[in-house]
């Protein structure tokens, strides 16, 4: 495939699945703004390099790859960063309290973790899928999934530390 339709076949994809790439950015910095700068970089670099996409079938699942590891990068590159009372909406967007459980243990999750519990209940992928975008065997990805299933279940219950998780999971 040349690199022109290579190209064409990456913003194809793009254009269709933005709201797929935006929720994956979103599940990794919870701010709307912060996750459209992240789908915006993802989608330049996923362009840049599109002769790099070997098999086209697999597109999507590429340019999923791409979008986390840019929510990556944007995390590490912001980590620390000081938030100003001007950053702040004005109107209150506090959501449930149960989702601001999940947030925190998805944040507790290891990003390997993290990445399976995204693509499996977030973007609802097939295990399959799954270890094709993260370039790991079928059978790894299920029992990290378990693993961090468990992790989960263990925080939100809250009936111990984090710490405490890592040693009995």
């Amino acid at each position: 495939m040349k690199s022109v339709d290579k190209e064409a076949l990456v913003h194809k994809y793009l254009v269709e699945y933005y709201e797929k790439y935006y929720r994956i950015a979103y599940s990794y910095v919870f701010q709307e703004q912060d996750a459209l700068d992240i789908v915006q970089e993802g989608a330049y670099r996923a362009i840049l390099k599109s002769d790099a996409l070997k098999k086209p079938e697999y597109a999507d699942t590429w340019i999923c790859r791409i979008m986390m590891n840019e929510a990556v990068r944007f995390l590490e590159k912001n980590r620390g960063r000081t938030v100003f009372l001007e950053e702040v909406p004005e109107e209150s967007t506090m959501d449930e309290p149960e989702d601001l459980d999940l947030r925190q243990a998805l944040g507790k999750l290891n990003e390997e973790e993290r990445r399976i519990v995204i693509l499996k209940y977030f973007e609802e992928e097939k295990i399959r899928t799954i270890a094709q975008t993260l370039d790991l065997k079928e059978s790894t990805v299920k029992s990290r999934l378990y693993r961090a299933v468990e992790k989960l279940k263990k925080y939100m219950e809250g009936g111990a530390g984090y710490g405490e998780m890592e040693k009995r999971v």
